[in-house]
């Protein structure tokens, strides 16, 4: 009881620290208040998606109530208020910068709806899927790295959100979710270029139909939005003469997810159609191939 007295007479005697720690117990109680319903939600909502965004929901109000607290309780409270902002502002600019940008960050990510969950992008050089978005950190699965093309590393990579603010953010999925792809064909000199335009051009058309027909509506949507000239998403082919090869450069769109396995069926395809050919088309190597030796005459009596 002596206790209770004495706090209760330091309480009044330094009511600045009073009202300080009562806000902190405040906040305490709102904070672990949010955590509570977002366990109920966890593991009450079956849908990952559905619970996902209701999560989110309570965060954000969470931050509302705690703004809200923040204003009315120092306000009313804190006598020297100039001073009080002053050193607060002071201490905010210089030891919590990156978190105030962070914090800028994630609401700029949600109203500007710069990328969401489920999208694939690149940011600060590293690439990956957007698995989670927070109030200071965007949660991703890294691509690339060690591993080639579009296969997951493994590794989950935290990226604080102030860098939206710092360097370009590549989408691959936002407004337009295929990406161009290309790859080439050389195809040795003396073969059937016709035959092998004909080989390459028929299986691009059979594979990526799926593609083509689905790009073209997004497509519409982006000339329409922004300021681009309208494109192809046909396939295409491109030819050049080289020193050593004809080279045959195929252009296409596709799922952007799909871009490994789409390459890898093209490539087998085409592959297959002309070895069938007989010889009429051959594809060409790096390699040196000796076609024919030269007849050496030795006269035995000089």
């Amino acid at each position: 009881m002596e206790f209770l007295e004495t706090f209760k007479q330091w309480m009044v005697d330094h009511p600045t620290s009073a009202a300080i720690i009562k806000y902190l117990l405040w906040v305490l109680f709102i904070v672990g208040l949010l955590q509570f319903f977002r366990r109920i939600l966890r593991r009450n909502l079956p849908d990952s998606n559905t619970r996902y965004k209701s999560q989110k929901g309570v965060e954000v109000i969470g931050y509302i109530i705690l703004i809200i607290l923040s204003l009315s309780y120092f306000t009313g409270n804190i006598k020297d208020f100039t001073l009080a902002i002053g050193l607060l502002t002071a201490g905010i600019t210089i030891t919590l910068q990156e978190l105030i940008l962070s914090i800028a960050g994630s609401m700029y990510i949600f109203f500007v709806k710069v990328y969401k969950p489920g999208d694939r992008i690149e940011i600060n050089g590293i690439k990956g899927d957007v698995i989670d978005i927070d109030s200071i950190y965007t949660t991703m699965m890294e691509i690339g790295e060690w591993v080639s093309s579009d296969n997951y590393s493994g590794r989950i990579v935290k990226l604080s959100n102030a860098f939206v603010f710092r360097g370009p953010i590549y989408n691959y999925s936002r407004d337009f979710p295929f990406i161009w792809d290309e790859f080439d064909i050389p195809v040795r000199y003396g073969s059937d270029t016709e035959l092998a335009k004909e080989i390459i051009m028929k299986i691009a058309a059979e594979n990526l139909s799926e593609y083509v027909n689905a790009s073209k509506n997004e497509w519409k949507t982006i000339v329409e939005r922004y300021y681009i000239e309208d494109a192809r998403v046909e396939p295409s082919l491109a030819i050049t003469l080289t020193d050593n090869w004809i080279q045959f450069n195929l252009r296409y769109i596709v799922d952007y997810k799909r871009r490994r396995l789409t390459k890898h069926l093209l490539n087998e395809l085409i592959i297959s159609e002309i070895e069938k050919t007989g010889g009429k088309v051959q594809l060409a190597s790096a390699t040196v191939e000796i076609v024919r030796i030269p007849t050496i005459q030795v006269d035995k009596d000089q």
